[in-house]
């Protein structure tokens, strides 16, 4: 059962996402039966993402970036707190109540093979979710299929081909054009370009960005690389150790960092 709360605004926007002292902790058995060792993945983090947000999540390997990206997914079952989406408090929904939410809500992974079936052609790849939200008619499929490669910078004549086939950053466009074939609000990227050649990197980040305004799309961004967040990003989460030690403006935390943190960040990426 999903609960209502009120929309919540900034300058009339609508938060589409709210995270309310979200934890995810992990036990451990210890030493001796009896013992039990609790890790704290991701421990109290708040934060709201407004309707054409591009929220930066930011912090070394390690810090709960991704696990906080999973919990919202709800890929992995939070710990603690709350997750409202749309409005809606998602914290305890199982797979079926979720599903009317997936159309809304996409990912796009660091790597292919969270999400791309080698043995499948791209053609397929990108009719599946077509089919299983019903976006087109299936006598529109094919026809939907050349529009998403064309707008991720393929041609049609891809769809033929197998991931297998395909270079690193072709493979990461399809990626895309999975993740945006079914209309969605929100898109959490998670390190989606820290796999590909630096060559390929900023074509990708430039997609995105197009993409996002050519759709009016509203991005969680999660990366280690202030480059690439300080690029997309106008809002931005820093986190360490599995809490958000800093959170704002782009340029209210690049600009005029408050945490030592951060400054830390900033300098190891100079």
């Amino acid at each position: 059962m999903t609960e209502n709360i009120d929309i919540y605004k900034d300058h009339g926007r609508e938060c589409l996402l709210k995270v309310e002292n979200l934890s995810k902790h992990y036990i451990i058995a210890g030493a001796r039966l009896k013992d039990k060792i609790i890790i704290d993945a991701v421990r109290n983090i708040s934060f709201e993402v407004f309707e054409g947000d591009s929220l930066g999540l930011i912090g070394e390997s390690g810090s709960g970036k991704s696990t906080a990206a999973n919990m919202i997914m709800r890929l992995v079952e939070p710990s603690e707190g709350r997750i409202y989406l749309f409005g809606k408090d998602i914290t305890m929904l199982d797979e079926n109540g979720m599903r009317k939410f997936r159309k809304d809500l996409q990912i796009i992974f660091q790597h292919s093979n969270a999400v791309l079936d080698p043995k499948m052609t791209i053609g397929e790849l990108l009719s599946e979710p077509l089919k299983i939200h019903g976006i087109v008619r299936d006598s529109m499929i094919n026809d939907e299929v050349d529009r998403l490669l064309g707008m991720v910078g393929l041609s049609p004549a891809e769809k033929v081909k197998f991931p297998g086939q395909m270079s690193g950053g072709q493979v990461q466009r399809v990626i895309i054009a999975r993740a945006i074939s079914t209309r969605p609000r929100i898109i959490i990227c998670d390190e989606p370009v820290s796999a590909l050649d630096v060559s390929v990197q900023g074509q990708i980040l430039n997609l995105l960005k197009s993409l996002k305004d050519e759709l009016g799309l509203t991005y969680v961004f999660i990366s280690h690389d202030l480059k690439v967040v300080r690029f997309i990003c106008n809002r931005i989460a820093v986190m360490r150790n599995g809490e958000i030690v800093e959170i704002g403006t782009s340029a209210e935390v690049l600009g005029n960092p408050s945490h030592a943190y951060t400054k830390q960040l900033m300098e190891s990426n100079l």
